[in-house]
């Protein structure tokens, strides 16, 4: 099936991380135009341009936290293509530590919150702003299991991913609807989310080294599987595909094997060879 993404320019933040990546790839793959950011994993980022070399793309190194660095990454992706179709925000923080509330540095708590929140809404709001002036764009924004269910020992982070996969994703379809308005050869601006659940990327080798962690992790899923990067590439494909997705809008899809808060396996009736 035809996505009709091809010469779309799609920009993903966050795209030296193993999610990122995989969202890279996929893209390239329907043959969009790519602006590709990073901020601290500059060599991942390297290694990304030089495996899309024949790609027409991108890199552009900024931090998101701050105006000046999302108004760079804009104008250099404006410069370059005149225009952005799509934007993934998929750039985000987390502390490998778990961290119960009564210990959290209000530090930390900020941290977070420019990292995951604040980072999304600048990016968003600029994106907003080149949407008024060419009346289309679609966005998807990357939140996290975390924010459906919540997660112990990282408060700061659930909180942050709760706020963008459901308050600022609700409210902002309406305000994009209008921004670029559906007409008889166009669906209208869109916004979506896509929650991923635990999924293979570098962040987390070390605890998905453990069989009783992943024992653990996937007896909550009906589909007892660690997911992968391109499970969730081929989400934010389909979700930024007008062709295939023009009536979706608003909506928090949850890519984690049908992760529920609850256990659905024996820990014994799992095989982490399998997962």
């Amino acid at each position: 099936m035809d996505c009709q993404l091809a010469n779309q320019v799609i920009l993903i933040t966050g795209a030296s991380g193993g999610i990122g990546t995989g969202i890279a790839r996929q893209f390239a793959a329907e043959g969009a135009k790519l602006v590709l950011h990073g901020h601290h994993n500059r060599a991942s980022l390297a290694r990304l341009e030089r495996e899309l070399s024949g790609v027409a793309s991108i890199v552009v190194p900024a931090d998101l936290t701050k105006e000046t660095g999302v108004k760079k990454l804009f104008a250099r992706a404006e410069e370059r293509f005149g225009r952005v179709d799509t934007l993934v925000a998929n750039a985000g923080w987390w502390e490998t530590r778990d961290v119960p509330l009564q210990d959290l540095s209000l530090r930390q708590w900020r941290a977070t919150l420019d990292g995951v929140l604040t980072s999304t809404f600048l990016c968003t709001r600029q994106f907003f702003r080149l949407v008024a002036k060419q009346q289309r764009g679609n966005a998807v924004l990357i939140g996290s299991t975390a924010a459906v269910f919540g997660e112990a020992g990282h408060a700061d982070y659930a909180a942050a991913k709760a706020a963008l996969a459901f308050g600022l994703t609700r409210t902002l379809k309406n305000e994009l609807a209008r921004l670029a308005p559906h007409t008889n050869n166009y669906c209208g601006g869109r916004i979506n989310c896509v929650c991923p659940g635990w999924t293979v990327v570098p962040r987390n080798e070390a605890k998905l080294g453990d069989a009783k962690i992943i024992r653990k992790v996937t007896a909550t899923m009906a589909l007892p599987k660690i997911g992968r990067p391109e499970d969730i590439a081929s989400a934010v494909v389909f979700l930024s595909s007008d062709a295939l997705a023009g009536h979706l809008t608003g909506q928090t899809l949850v890519i984690a094997g049908g992760m529920e808060g609850r256990m659905l396996w024996a820990t014994d009736e799992v095989d982490p060879r399998l997962a």
